[in-house]
C-alpha cells in the first residue's frame, strides 16, 4: 500500500469517528489477534486499527455490554477498597469499662 493513500485512509476513518474515545472490536489477524475482544481506545488508534483491518467499530449492543461491564468492575473495585480500608475492632464490655476507668483517672491516655 501506498504511504500516501494509507494516511489520506487513516485521516479520513480518524474524522468519520463520532466518539473521542471509540469501542472497537478486535478481528482475527494472522500474526496472533484474537478476533472478538472489546477495547475502548483513542481516536488515532481506532483508527489505525480499523485501517489495518485489525479492528470494527463495536455495535450499539456491544457497546453498552462493555460499558455496563466497566461500571461492574468499577464498583467491585471500590467495594474492595472500602472494604480494605474499614477495620472493625470488637471488643467486650469488661475492656470497654477497663478502657474508660483508664480514661477517667489520667484523660491523657490514649488506650496503647
Amino acid at each position: 500500500m501506498d504511504l500516501k493513500q494509507y494516511f489520506r485512509k487513516l485521516r479520513q476513518v480518524e474524522a468519520s469517528l463520532p466518539e473521542r474515545f471509540p469501542v472497537v472490536v478486535s478481528l482475527e489477524t494472522p500474526d496472533g489477534g484474537k478476533q472478538g475482544l472489546i477495547s475502548e481506545v483513542s481516536r488515532e488508534m481506532a483508527a489505525k486499527m480499523i485501517v489495518e483491518g485489525r479492528a470494527v467499530l463495536a455495535s450499539e449492543e456491544e457497546k453498552e455490554l462493555y460499558r455496563s461491564k466497566q461500571a461492574n468492575a468499577r464498583q467491585a473495585a471500590e467495594k474492595a477498597e472500602l472494604a480494605r480500608r474499614v477495620q472493625v475492632a470488637i471488643i467486650n464490655d469488661s475492656e470497654i469499662k477497663h478502657h474508660i476507668a483508664a480514661q477517667l483517672e489520667d484523660p491523657c491516655t490514649t488506650g496503647e
